[in-house]
């Protein structure tokens, strides 16, 4: 049992330090898609921190009930945490848009520690590229755990566990699941964009511009991210499958 808490927390913290060091070197890759300061009127970034705070809280109990029945949960959630946080600043380069965008890493987090939880390590990981990283913000920070942790995290997970239900099978539930999580977080940020920012009436105008702005990064980069849910998942069945039963009870979506 050791053994275990010892490989996740090291195989964490060296992801975690490989990657900062190497934002460190390369500050100018690290390009922002959340929802950034002064996007949002306070009244509406401050509607979505009331909105994600119960999340949070869902969270942050799930995690004490969970690490009450497994040592290994905590160091569990420090290595898909790590993960969230590093896939979540990784630009990926669209030729066919002259742009970057990211993916988010919602639904593989989703299916191994839960969707609450997913909100919380999501709202830490999006505080610390807002604070270390320029990354997003901190007055928009409950807006982007809203889509990123929220709405990505349950939708990956509801996908997941239908698709097994379904007799899909692992690897075909683990890619939609990345595939529809990563689409629906940007969904859900070109809706809070746009119920802030449009004219009164055209506000489901400006959301439709808003997805088809973000069309030509997402298309491929939520197929992207559904090919890299399936191989993660895939993977850690095959080499460390321990890994997935330190989740000890499975949450409601």
């Amino acid at each position: 049992m050791g053994i275990i808490t010892r490989r996740i927390a090291v195989n964490g913290a060296r992801l975690a330090a490989w990657f900062m060091l190497a934002f460190a070197l390369f500050p100018e890759r690290a390009a922002a898609m959340h929802i950034a300061d002064g996007i949002l009127p306070a009244g509406w970034a401050g509607l979505w921190y009331v909105v994600a705070a119960p999340f949070v809280a869902l969270g942050l109990r799930g995690m004490r009930v969970q690490s009450a029945r497994s040592i290994h949960f905590k160091p569990l959630v420090g290595l898909t945490g790590a993960a969230m946080f590093v896939i979540s600043c990784m630009p990926i380069p669209i030729p066919i848009a002259g742009t970057t965008s990211h993916p988010c890493g919602s639904a593989l987090t989703a299916i191994i520690v839960g969707p609450t939880i997913t909100a919380l390590i999501a709202s830490v990981a999006l505080a610390m590229q807002a604070l270390f990283l320029a990354h997003g913000g901190l007055t928009t920070l409950g807006a982007n755990t809203l889509s990123m942790g929220v709405i990505g995290g349950f939708t990956g997970y509801a996908v997941f566990h239908i698709g097994m239900r379904l007799g899909l099978g692992a690897w075909a539930s683990a890619f939609a699941a990345g595939l529809l999580a990563d689409w629906a977080t940007y969904a859900g940020t070109a809706f809070f964009m746009a119920t802030a920012l449009a004219e009164s009436g055209k506000g489901f105008s400006m959301f439709l511009a808003l997805l088809a702005a973000f069309a030509p990064t997402q298309v491929p980069l939520g197929l992207l991210e559904g090919f890299v849910t399936a191989g993660a998942y895939g993977f850690i069945m095959r080499r460390r499958p321990e890994i997935l039963t330190v989740k000890t009870a499975v949450e409601p979506v």
